[in-house]
């Protein structure tokens, strides 16, 4: 079996977003194409509450879903229809924007917010689409528990478990992989004409043919399979550094779609991202009375 290789490595680079949050951006308008289907990722990795705690107040969201997950930490959330729930330590909320909602997110002040966001674009068939809410909580995730390493599965699969979440508009594969000091993890789960790329969270990790080059936290590397044969699934391979790795496996199928981005809002054409634009002024932005609850 070939070895999908580590083609890129992107950094990032620190932020303010929000009312004042500072995180780390990892993807972002830059690599669009490069990690199509997936648009925005920001890490956060905090021990001083004034670092997040002002939180994202109220903002719009269209045509893309939003995935927040949490390492450690807690953050409120709510929408401006009077939905409102938790996030907290090894949870996940995972938003489809669809045809529009305003919601807010704001972290709580913990020992520590360890965690990333993550934006999916939603193909032009679904970007209005009914607005959905899907809360993961600990104990829906399955855990498959290895020799080396330990593996929760969030979205698509793993073995014979299965994830939380389907995957509605975008299959998504999104695995939680803690990896232990100095060991090895190979995967060969997804087909090769999907995207795939790993978010380090925590320790160091190699993913070239070598094993040796040790990336450090906070970056997501790229792993280009070595064609695009969809029925084929090159393996990824991937070793841990001394102390360890915390890790996501991030795949999906490109769209290969127009991207019309304005801040909060993902639309295919300047039109129409003009229109959701003037909807926000006029009022009529949402289109639904209420999201959907998975």
């Amino acid at each position: 079996m070939s070895a999908r290789k580590l083609s890129q490595t992107v950094r990032g680079q620190q932020a303010v977003d929000g009312a004042g949050v500072r995180l780390r951006r990892v993807l972002g308008y830059r690599t669009i194409k490069d990690f199509d289907p997936f648009l925005m990722l920001d890490g956060f990795d905090s021990e001083d509450p004034r670092d997040y705690i002002k939180g994202f107040p109220w903002h719009p969201h269209r045509g893309i879903e939003t995935v927040t997950y949490l390492i450690r930490g807690e953050i409120d959330h709510g929408d401006s229809l009077g939905n409102k729930g938790i996030i907290g330590d090894l949870q996940c909320q995972w938003m489809t924007a669809g045809s529009g909602i305003i919601h807010q997110e704001m972290p709580q002040a913990t020992e520590r917010m360890l965690g990333c966001q993550l934006w999916v674009n939603l193909p032009k068939k679904e970007k209005m689409t009914r607005p959905a809410y899907r809360d993961i909580r600990k104990e829906d995730v399955e855990v498959v528990t290895e020799a080396n390493a330990t593996i929760r599965v969030l979205s698509g699969s793993y073995g014979n478990k299965k994830g939380a979440v389907r995957g509605d508009y975008v299959g998504v594969q999104y695995l939680d992989v803690d990896l232990a000091p100095s060991g090895t993890w190979s995967y060969s789960g997804t087909p090769n004409d999907q995207t795939l790329f790993i978010y380090l969270i925590e320790g160091t990790l190699a993913a070239d043919e070598s094993l040796t080059g040790f990336e450090e936290k906070a970056c997501a590397m790229l792993m280009k399979a070595s064609s695009t044969n969809g029925n084929e699934s090159d393996e990824v391979r991937v070793k841990a550094g001394p102390d360890g790795a915390r890790f996501l496996l991030i795949a999906g199928k490109p769209l290969k779609e127009p991207v019309a981005w304005g801040g909060p809002i993902v639309m295919n054409t300047q039109e129409e991202l003009d229109l959701a634009f003037r909807e926000l002024h006029d009022k009529t932005f949402i289109k639904h009375d209420n999201p959907q609850e998975f």
